[in-house]
C-alpha cells in the first residue's frame, strides 16, 4: 500500500451565528475562507457572499486537497467591508479523520470562532467528508 500524499475533503459551510463587526451584530456580506495550516500549500477556497442579510448562511459545498501533512483545517468568517477577518476556527484533522467512524461519513461541526485579538466572535457550523475513491471502500 503506497502512503497517500493528499486526500479530497468536502466541507459545506452552512452558517455562523453571534458575529459582530465593530460590536455591532454582522448579518450581511460576509463570506468564509477555508484552507489548511500548511503555510507551504497555499490552497484555500472562498465561500461565495452572504447578501440576504439575518444570520450569515452560505450553505456551500467547497471540494479541496488535503495534503497528509496538514493537522488542522482552518475556517475564517470575513466581512465583505474591508475584507477583514471576523473571525477564525482552527479545526483539529483528528475531529474528522480516524477513529470508529467510516472514513467517508458527514460530520456536523460547530466550532467557536476567535477574532485577530483571540476574543471570542461567534460561532461557525460546518459539515465534512473524506471522499473515498470508489474501489477504496
Amino acid at each position: 500500500m503506497a502512503a497517500i500524499s493528499s486526500r479530497l475533503v468536502e466541507i459545506t459551510v452552512l452558517s455562523a451565528e453571534n458575529l459582530q463587526y465593530n460590536r455591532k451584530p454582522l448579518k450581511k456580506n460576509s463570506f468564509v475562507t477555508v484552507r489548511t495550516n500548511l503555510a507551504v500549500t497555499k490552497r484555500y477556497r472562498t465561500g461565495q457572499t452572504d447578501c440576504e442579510g439575518g444570520v450569515p448562511k452560505w450553505n456551500e459545498k467547497i471540494v479541496m486537497e488535503f495534503p497528509a501533512q496538514a493537522r488542522n483545517l482552518i475556517v475564517e468568517v470575513q466581512c465583505q467591508n474591508g475584507a477583514r477577518t471576523i473571525g477564525a476556527a482552527s479545526i483539529p484533522v483528528s475531529d474528522f479523520i480516524g477513529g470508529w467512524v467510516p472514513e467517508n461519513y458527514l460530520h456536523f461541526l460547530s466550532y467557536r470562532l476567535r477574532d485577530e485579538r483571540g476574543l471570542r466572535n461567534g460561532i461557525v457550523n460546518i459539515s465534512v467528508r473524506m471522499k473515498v475513491e470508489e474501489g477504496d471502500e
